[in-house]
Formats: C-alpha cells, structure tokens, sequence
C-alpha cells in the first residue's frame, strides 16, 4: 500500500510540473497517464511471483492499458482540438508515464 501511495504522490508531482509548464491539456495528458499506470501496476501486482504465463499475461494488460490510454487521449485531442490541444496533451502523458515506468519495479516490491 506504501508503494502505491508513492506511486500517486509521485504522479501527482509530475502532474503539477506539467500543467505549469503546459496548462491543462497538459495536466489533462499527465492525469490519464497517471490512471493507466495504476491502473497497470495493479494488475500486474498480485502475479509478480506466478509462473511465467501468468505474469506475462498481466505484464501485457498492463502494456495494453497504457496503449489504450493513450489512444484514447489522441482521439480525444484530435476530435476535440479546441478543449485538448493535441501537443500538449501527447507530451505530458509521456513525461508522466516514462518517469513513472522507469520506476515501476520499486513500486511492484
């Protein structure tokens, strides 16, 4: 629980850096980055010592959430670009997400 809880206050900084630097598209971008990584981490929490099939089976929901997200984020940005702007939405959801997955193994202990 520790863990995640550092997972969030971490997200959340980055966050704040982005949508100084960006506004709220890019605070939007980091929000959803944040959502998926949890998300994924989470899933991939309870199979760390499974068998190999199993966790490879969640390591690659989890790889399928944050490629989701982000679909989801550009579709969005591109159907909407008035209410999210395209560039900064991208940019911050990577600036989130990369920090947070270089991370990701002291999150799963």
């Amino acid at each position: 629980m520790k863990a995640l809880a550092l997972l969030v206050v971490l997200g959340v900084g980055l966050i704040a850096i982005a949508a100084l630097l960006g506004g709220r598209p890019a605070a939007i971008g980091g929000g959803v980055a944040l959502l998926a990584q949890l998300w994924a981490v989470t899933l991939l929490r309870p199979k760390m010592r499974a068998p190999n099939p199993e966790f490879m089976a969640r390591w690659l929901g989890g790889m399928g959430i944050r490629f989701v997200a982000l679909g989801a984020l550009m579709v969005w940005s591109v159907t909407h670009p008035a209410s999210l702007p395209v560039l900064p939405a991208a940019l911050s959801y990577l600036g989130v997400l990369l920090p947070l997955l270089f991370l990701e193994t002291r999150f799963l202990r």
